[in-house]
């Protein structure tokens, strides 16, 4: 393994790791930012307000997204295992 190797393996899997998280964060980004706004605009001030709506964001974009994810998840693992004779060398 060189090191070359070991640098791109690194970045693909960061890569997919960003690809894999970036849904469901923001998802969560966009709920958690209307609920603040309404929060500041209500003058409601209760902490946990934003708990529920934030859960139920992330899994309807799992939900949504789970097609491309499981794809995404299925190509970078296939691919790791088609070439273990490539990294053992």
């Amino acid at each position: 393994m060189t090191q070359e190797f070991i640098i791109s393996f690194a970045m693909e899997s960061m890569k997919t790791t960003l690809l894999l998280s970036a849904p469901m964060l923001g998802f969560g980004l966009v709920t958690g930012l209307a609920v603040s706004i309404f929060q500041a605009v209500t003058s409601i001030q209760e902490l946990t307000l934003t708990f529920i709506p934030k859960i139920l964001a992330v899994f309807l974009a799992l939900l949504l997204f789970f097609p491309w994810l499981f794809q995404l998840m299925l190509s970078f693992t296939e691919n790791i295992f088609l070439n273990i004779p490539n990294y053992i060398k």
